[in-house]
């Protein structure tokens, strides 16, 4: 379609055929909640911008002309049109059958969704779900992902969200590892360690350096940025990962290093587009989510 044809405003088109079924511009504004001068101007201007005289007055009515006739039935078109648009809008708004991308880092994705996934799709079969399973934050804004779960408060500005909880997350190793390095008592005893690391692991010496230890580069010699992989690594006892405690306690094969020391705090929040305050499946989806998320235990395991 060349919508450079189209030369008129679609909301004076819809003033115009208010108007031809109300019979008077008085009966219009009412029917359109609007000033009777605000509706007569729109008319006023369609008539101007299409060269056609659409009414004649008659009395306190008004009678369409010849031209008014011939275009009204295209311009009912257009009002059926919209009525039907309005009306899918408003079941799509209130049906919970549907689609919904849940967007998640990969570790939730991997150890906390699936049992929450298979209860939700158990109570509400008719929701089909789509799992984003990614560290980088998925763009709600762009519909990158209905709803997403993380570990931060969301920067964009025009979202939704809820703080579920604060997890605690520890690090860990396997015990062949734990005993290879001596079962360390101390900070200073893993000054010599290995650790598992992202692309970018700046954070991580910061947040051990300040836990009191002494590490560098040379103490990450494999990087992963896939964090399954990363707990694999650690399982197999290639060196000491870190992972929030639900996870990692529930690992027979591997123990924490440093029981006693103070947690890492991860906050965990939902997220969500404004369609939440529109969307029953959002809302439910979402709201199951809460509900499910703080829960303790997770049937980890």
């Amino acid at each position: 379609m060349d919508w450079r044809t189209v030369k008129f405003d679609w909301n004076r088109a819809r003033a115009f055929l208010v108007t031809a079924e109300e019979g008077s511009l008085s009966a219009a504004a009412r029917a359109l909640g609007m000033t009777q001068p605000t509706l007569s101007r729109q008319v006023d201007a369609l008539e101007e911008e299409l060269s056609l005289v659409l009414f004649e007055r008659a009395g306190r009515g008004l009678i369409l002309t010849p031209s008014g006739h011939e275009l009204l039935e295209h311009v009912r078109g257009m009002g059926s049109a919209a009525s039907r648009l309005s009306l899918a809008a408003s079941g799509q708004s209130q049906s919970i059958e549907g689609s919904i991308r849940i967007a998640a880092s990969q570790v939730y994705a991997a150890y906390l969704l699936p049992p929450i996934i298979q209860k939700l799709r158990q109570e509400y079969p008719g929701i089909s779900i789509e799992i984003i399973a990614s560290n980088s934050a998925s763009d709600l804004l762009r519909r990158e992902a209905d709803i997403a779960v993380r570990n931060m408060v969301s920067p964009q500005p025009d979202l939704i969200t809820k703080k579920i909880r604060d997890d605690e997350a520890y690090f860990y190793a396997a015990h062949s590892y734990r005993d290879l390095i001596g079962n360390p008592r101390s900070f200073a005893d893993l000054n010599e360690a290995d650790f598992l690391a992202f692309a970018s692991n700046d954070a991580l010496m910061n947040v051990l350096n300040a836990q009191g230890l002494d590490v560098t580069k040379r103490n990450f010699p494999i990087i992963c940025d896939n964090h399954i992989v990363q707990w694999q690594l650690v399982k197999q006892g290639v060196g000491i990962g870190g992972i929030t405690k639900d996870i990692g306690d529930a690992e027979p094969l591997v123990c924490r290093i440093l029981p006693d020391m103070e947690p890492m705090i991860v906050p965990m929040w939902l997220a969500t587009h404004r369609e939440l305050n529109t969307s029953k499946r959002v809302r439910t989806v979402f709201d199951f989510l809460v509900a499910e998320l703080s829960r303790k235990p997770f049937g980890l395991g």
